[in-house]
């Protein structure tokens, strides 16, 4: 069966209300690729907007109610992908989970312990009951290639094909994507031969149900390994831990230039709160602006969806547990970041224009004599998205810099202009403007390292403010 005609059970879709609690989610559907091949649709065509949150320990570590209190704090927050690991990164093997089970008899992963199991169970059931999917990583990467951490290796191809035709069935019926990888690289036709033993297994316990991508290292994507495969329905980006634009999230329009045509999603970009680049002693730590220019760069590059991550967050830290590369709260404190709350902007914004036409389209800002400065460089770099029709266009702005547009991006003969405000999700009404020749736009706030979004509509377009939608 094609990767272009394969349909993927997806059991949830957006019933979920904005910034207040879950309403009860839809039935089950299907999702496919778009006919295009640039983005995730339901079976009846509406766009699903991949907006995952990183909790790769979420099976491992956190006991039912803290689950779900997690759990309903992202549905509340607009996201709609978990993405976690079954066999995790921190020892995942040995240390059990707080139910005292350990997720494999003997190291053996044709012996799942099915006490293990019944706990990711509840947890997968609960998040399809609260509206999300879980982005399921069958394991951590030290499993088959011991890069860092604890592993052992337990995989070879017959094994992975067992274990993942075995999990493939047991989840067949939920809502899931299935993440292969986990941030190591296929250095070898071994490794690789296991990775595409697990996707066949998956495909044949799930009888081809659901969506198959592949967790790469930092700054690598999937494509760089398995772009040609019929398994690999999307490519996945790992931009990683850094807060430049060049040399890491202009790849992912490199990736959505490739062919033959694929989604393209960042599923680990830099995460709030962590050492940024690892060096914390040199570079400090992320902060809210710089998740937020992340989301805004993948996605105006050409990405189907984003993952916001927080450094807490992933590894579930609490004070009782070694923490990782130094974290700043807990995993609960750290739920209230505000780059969390914020990101749920980004796919409001995105999802109150038509969003199958749009296409990635830097050449909208126009070059300014000092081109380091307009469309800048390092944390400055400015990004553009429009509309194939037409309709809209939008420029993403990192800091209060004065800049030029090409209004002919837009048809019919008069513009409405809007600044978005990327921190609160409100849009206010610039004016309206001819749509020939150029026009230069100051931000709200000049000379201050604040981001905005302009957003520019033909004016009988009808749309309605950038960022109002229902759902």
């Amino acid at each position: 069966m094609s990767r272009w005609s394969r349909l993927s059970t997806f059991g949830v879709v957006c019933g979920l209300l904005f910034g207040s609690g879950p309403t009860n989610a839809e039935a089950p559907q299907r999702i496919k690729v778009s006919d295009n091949q640039r983005f995730l649709v339901t079976e009846k065509g509406k766009p699903f907007f991949y907006l995952a949150d990183t909790a790769w320990e979420l099976f491992h570590r956190l006991n039912r109610e803290e689950a779900e209190h997690y759990l309903q704090d992202r549905a509340k927050k607009g996201f709609t992908v978990i993405q976690a690991v079954v066999l995790a990164e921190l020892d995942g093997l040995k240390d059990p989970n707080p139910y005292g089970q350990t997720p494999l008899v003997e190291n053996d992963p044709r012996r799942p312990n099915e006490k293990y199991f019944e706990h990711v169970d509840w947890i997968v059931a609960k998040a399809n009951e609260l509206g999300l999917v879980i982005g399921m990583l069958p394991t951590w990467g030290d499993k088959w290639n011991k890069k860092w951490g604890v592993g052992p290796e337990i995989f070879d191809p017959a094994r992975a094909a067992a274990y993942g035709e075995w999990l493939g069935r047991r989840y067949r019926d939920r809502a899931i994507i299935w993440i292969l990888g986990g941030d190591r690289p296929p250095e070898k036709d071994s490794h690789r031969e296991i990775i595409r033993s697990m996707a066949s297994g998956l495909r044949r316990g799930d009888e081809g149900r659901h969506l198959i991508t592949f967790h790469p290292m930092g700054g690598q994507g999937s494509a760089e390994f398995f772009h040609g495969e019929e398994w690999l329905d999307f490519n996945m980006r790992q931009n990683g831990h850094h807060i430049e634009f060049t040399g890491r999230y202009d790849k992912t329009r490199d990736d959505y230039n490739r062919q033959p045509v694929k989604p393209v999603i960042d599923g680990e970009p830099a995460y709030e709160d962590h050492p940024v680049a690892f060096k914390p002693n040199e570079l400090g730590y992320t902060t809210a602006a710089d998740v937020r220019r992340a989301i805004y760069w993948d996605l105006f590059s050409g990405a189907a969806g984003h993952t916001y991550g927080h450094h807490s967050v992933w590894q579930m830290y609490a004070p009782n547990r070694q923490p990782i590369n130094n974290p700043l709260l807990t995993w609960k404190e750290a739920l209230q970041a505000p780059g969390a709350g914020q990101m749920q902007f980004a796919r409001r914004l995105l999802e109150s224009r038509p969003m199958l036409t749009r296409v990635p389209d830097d050449s909208i800002v126009l070059p300014e004599s000092v081109p380091h400065a307009i469309p800048g460089a390092g944390t400055r770099r400015f990004v553009a998205t429009r509309d194939q029709e037409g309709t809209y266009a939008m420029v993403y702005v990192p800091l209060g810099r004065a800049f030029q547009v090409r209004m002919g991006v837009i048809r019919g003969p008069r513009i409405v202009a809007w600044w978005f405000d990327p921190r609160t999700g409100k849009a206010e009404r610039i004016g309206e403007f001819p749509s020939t020749g150029a026009h230069r736009f100051t931000p709200p706030t000049p000379g201050e390292l604040t981001d905005w979004v302009l957003v520019l509509d033909e004016a009988t377009s009808g749309y309605p403010a950038p960022g109002e939608t229902s759902h």
